[in-house]
Formats: structure tokens, sequence, C-alpha cells
């Protein structure tokens, strides 16, 4: 009987940390929206990536910890942080701007948990 227990705390935990990975992007998809630059990783910059750093180390911590704990309990990987991490990076000239990709986003995040 221990293990079902340990496997519901463990599916519990997923569930906690996967609504605090989609807080905190939620919160960095704000701010790039309304200005700040660096969360899609779109320039070379060193001090936008610095700015933007401690985001991208907790989201990717987050987004590690959330597939260890998916994979020990069988289920598919977490979609959005495989998805947002997709969209990071360099793109083409005719690519829309981070502040309205974040807006994209957002609106995304925001018809999913309707």
């Amino acid at each position: 009987m221990a293990k079902p227990d340990r496997l519901a705390r463990l599916d519990a935990q997923r569930e906690d940390l996967e609504t605090e990975y989609r807080e905190t992007l939620v919160a960095a998809l704000e701010k790039t929206a309304s200005g700040s630059l660096g969360l899609f990783d779109r320039t070379p910059d060193r001090r936008v990536r610095a700015a933007i750093a401690p985001t991208i180390d907790a989201l990717t911590e987050m987004g590690s910890d959330i597939a260890a704990m998916r994979d020990r309990l069988m289920l598919e990987p977490f979609a959005l942080h495989r998805d947002f991490f997709a969209a990071r990076g360099p793109v083409s000239a005719s690519a829309v701007g981070e502040q309205k990709e974040a807006r994209l986003w957002l609106d995304r995040l925001a018809a999913s948990s309707s």
C-alpha cells in the first residue's frame, strides 16, 4: 500500500510544480509583452541575457524536475516546457518580435486554461 501512496504524493508534487512553472512562465511572458527583452533569446546582448538568466535557470530546473517526475509516473513529457524552449533562439528576420511572441504565448496559455 505504501507504493501507491508514494506515487500519489509524487503526482501531487508534480501538479504543484507544473502550476509553479506555468505561473513563472506567465509572469516572464507578461514582463516581455510589456517591453523587457531576452526571454526568447533573440538578441546576443550579454546584459539582456544576464538579466533574464535567473528566470531561464528556474524554468530549466523546474522543467528537469517535472520531467523526472513524469518519467517515474510514466506520463507523457511536459509539453509546455518542451514547446517554450523550442521557441527560444534565433529566428528569421520576418519573425514576430519578442513582445508580440509573448502576447501570442499568453493568449495560448489563457485559452488552454479555460
